[in-house]
């Protein structure tokens, strides 16, 4: 049986101080190109997955992420953190099963989102959830990092200050991480960094005007892509096998 504590141990640390890049790869190549560019660790994309299977964001089942997550973990020696969207369950009891099962792939940390199907979760259930996954992580014995994920800024569902006290209530149901992705002005990811301090806060790259070096600078302490690399690299397979496509004779 494999031994993941260093890389959970490692993982952990990397959240301790400063800011790390978390790029999202899709596939054994793609994880393994970024083991070699240096980066410290790396985490699955929900939406990379599911387009590495030929679906769209979301189609892809439990069953599926947890292939793809084992997948992940045995290509590199580098920490996996897990997309892990709203934990495959609404009820509470159910998330805390799969997390249980996420966490037997060897992953170092997962993140659990307050959405499901455009709506998010009331509070006090999005809370309960992310209470039951710190419940399932700390009944396992692992040191897996938990990453609350409130969707409310991306899904224009909710305000900054509304985001930021679904941020703060799920750092105190036992999330060691928060992230709100689609958050994109800096003043609202600093405000957010001094919301949950000292716990650590990710932000998503959402546009090229964002950078790393301004993100550290108001204190967050770590940055993905999400689907991104994945957009990219078929966006360059399209263009390529269109471009053959127009070159095909015509019997």
């Amino acid at each position: 049986m494999t031994d993941w504590a260093p890389r959970r141990a490692a993982f952990r640390a990397l959240h301790a101080t400063g800011c790390f890049v978390l790029p999202n790869p899709w596939d054994i190549g793609s994880a393994r190109r970024l083991e070699k560019l240096g980066f410290a660790a790396i985490a699955s994309s929900s939406s990379a997955a599911a387009l590495a299977l030929g679906l769209t964001d979301y189609q892809i089942d439990f069953e599926q992420c947890l292939d793809h997550l084992t997948m992940l973990v045995g290509a590199t020696d580098l920490p996996v953190n897990a997309d892990f969207e709203n934990g495959f369950a609404d009820a509470p009891e159910d998330v805390a099963a799969n997390v249980a099962r996420a966490i037997a792939t060897g992953v170092a940390g997962l993140s659990v989102e307050d959405q499901h199907g455009g709506t998010l979760y009331p509070l006090d259930l999005a809370v309960e959830r992310i209470a039951a996954a710190r419940a399932a992580i700390n009944a396992s014995g692992e040191d897996v990092m938990l990453v609350a994920r409130t969707e409310g800024r991306l899904w224009g569902l909710s305000t900054a200050q509304e985001a930021v006290d679904r941020l703060v209530a799920y750092a105190a149901a036992g999330a060691d991480c928060l992230y709100a992705p689609g958050v994109t002005h800096i003043d609202e990811i600093a405000a957010q960094v001094r919301a949950v301090a000292p716990k650590p806060l990710n932000v998503l790259i959402m546009n090229a005007g964002m950078r790393v070096a301004d993100l550290a600078a108001v204190g967050v302490r770590r940055v993905s892509v999400g689907g991104a690399l994945a957009n990219a690299a078929w966006k360059a397979f399209d263009e390529t096998a269109a471009e053959l496509a127009e070159q095909q004779e015509v019997n």
